[in-house]
């Protein structure tokens, strides 16, 4: 493949990912606050307990498999239906081990109702499993253009769902069904559009055995992030209440909306495409610093954004029962300005090392979320939300420095990528709070709309006032897509 069309290729798949999760993102605010308004802070709470459970289990079912598979440069029908069969097999185990458990968790929380929809929710686990291969092979295909199509689909049929049973009065159930369909209906989308089926291939444990160190070690790292990244509602639910857990966790989501849609689309993408030119130093440093400074570009001014008009957003869309969730929200957007650029850094690992210094600095930044986590778990959910903060910042700074023996971005360069996005960001932010000074008295709906309106129209103006190398790079890819149709 060259250069060019590589380059294409990706430009193409970022296209239709981002158009995927934007449309995702949209369809999920919706109903987010259709469902948020019909059922109580409590329900969303209980569902946050369930949800840290199952990112843990399904980390475990795929334990790195998918990812070694894209990274190889041709895997065999042997090889992807050793790993389909292992999928198969750990989800179905992990669903027994955590229905079982389910009436102990029921008690240390106090919710008689999780081992009540324990049964129901874990069935998403072989869900997930069963598309976990159809999904790699369309990955390693560049064909995002179905799986965003597949995504968005499953996401609409289950958030009909969700909004279905919501307002027939099934409280945590509608979380429950929205959760398990969204699984039910990719795995039903991705096997109708897929010709691969395990029977095509002998079954050998060869393969797995063969590719186990590497994704062993990608397991072992994505397992202690999963559960890093969930302990913080672990304890919120035990020592406050449901109804703080609930609030914490609606301000995660309303971050992670951005956030997640936009990693998951980047990072879908790059990740088999940095594989490809690994070999290249030049090509990939700079591919790396671009994919840095798009993503800043765009994640900046959106976190920036939600800081300054969530007071507004949330009595708008919510009402005045969510406004708690506000002061959460807004700590909660700082991690979104760290978080995308560590991940991005973590790609580089996954593609350029052998796994090892990629579990090393796992447990070095697990060290120290454990100490932020030891200090701010007993103060307030408030301070939790700080030390998440400061935990997203040292994540990045850890992982970008680990990055630099990989490629030969400095962190000079970096900053000077980072940096003038970074100005503009922070001159639109002190004019969205500017303006709001003069429409505090209108209505909540007109001043949202006059900060929303002000902070994209002078961040594009800036940006395109001090031609900003962003800016640029994205006007090109969109002309090259334009010309191409």
């Amino acid at each position: 493949m060259g250069n060019g069309e590589l380059k294409d290729k990706v430009a193409a798949g970022v296209a239709w990912s981002i158009a995927e999760k934007v449309g995702s993102m949209l369809l999920q605010m919706v109903v987010s606050i259709v469902v948020a308004r019909l059922l109580m802070p409590e329900d969303f709470g209980v569902m946050a307990i369930m949800t840290s459970f199952t990112a843990i289990a399904l980390v475990v079912v795929d334990s790195g498999f998918s990812q070694t598979l894209i990274r190889k440069e041709n895997p065999t029908d042997e090889e992807y239906k050793s790993v389909f069969v292992f999928n198969i097999a750990m989800s179905v185990v992990l669903y027994a081990v955590l229905v079982a458990i389910s009436p102990l968790v029921a008690s240390y929380y106090g919710q008689p109702v999780i081992a009540r929809i324990a049964p129901v929710l874990f069935l998403l686990l072989p869900a997930n499993a069963l598309c976990v291969i159809q999904n790699t092979i369309f990955t390693r295909q560049f064909r995002f253009g179905l799986l965003s199509k597949a995504t968005f689909a499953s996401s609409l049929g289950a958030d009909i769902v969700a909004i279905a049973m919501a307002l027939a009065g099934c409280g945590v159930w509608s979380l429950v069904g929205q959760r398990l369909a969204t699984l039910v209906f990719k795995a039903a989308i991705l096997w109708f559009a897929s010709d691969w089926r395990p029977s095509s291939a002998r079954l050998t444990a060869a393969p797995v055995k063969e590719m186990a160190p590497f994704s062993l070690r990608l397991l072992s790292t994505d397992i202690i992030s999963t559960l890093y990244n969930n302990i913080a509602q672990m304890f919120i639910g035990k020592i406050y209440s449901a109804d703080a857990l609930g609030y914490f966790n609606q301000a995660q989501k309303f971050k992670d909306l951005p956030v997640t849609s936009t990693m998951q689309a980047v990072q879908s993408v790059t990740y088999p495409a940095l594989s490809k030119i690994g070999g290249d130093e030049r090509k990939f440093t700079e591919s790396y610093r671009q994919v840095m400074m798009v993503v800043a570009f765009a994640m900046f001014p959106m976190m920036a954004g939600i800081i300054a008009v969530a007071d507004d957003l949330f009595l708008l869309l919510l009402g005045e029962k969510w406004l708690p969730t506000v002061p959460y929200l807004r700590i909660l957007c700082i991690t979104g300005l760290f978080y995308p650029l560590a991940m991005i850094a973590y790609n580089i690992l996954k593609v350029r090392s052998n796994g090892d210094i990629i579990l090393k600095l796992e447990i070095l930044k697990k060290i120290i979320m454990t100490a932020i986590l030891a200090v701010t778990i007993p103060q307030s959910v408030e301070a939790v939300a700080w030390g998440l903060a400061a935990m997203s910042l040292c994540e990045f700074v850890v992982n970008f420095t680990a990055s630099q023996r990989y490629t030969s971005l400095s962190l000079l360069r970096m900053v000077r990528t980072l940096l003038p996005t970074l100005l503009v960001t922070a001159a639109m932010y002190a004019a969205v709070m500017l303006v709001g000074r003069y429409v505090a008295g209108y209505g909540e709906a007109l001043r949202l709309l006059v900060k929303i309106v002000t902070g994209v129209v002078v961040y594009v103006v800036l940006a395109l006032a001090f031609r900003l190398e962003a800016a640029r790079e994205i006007i090109t890819v969109l002309r090259r897509m334009a010309g191409k149709r």
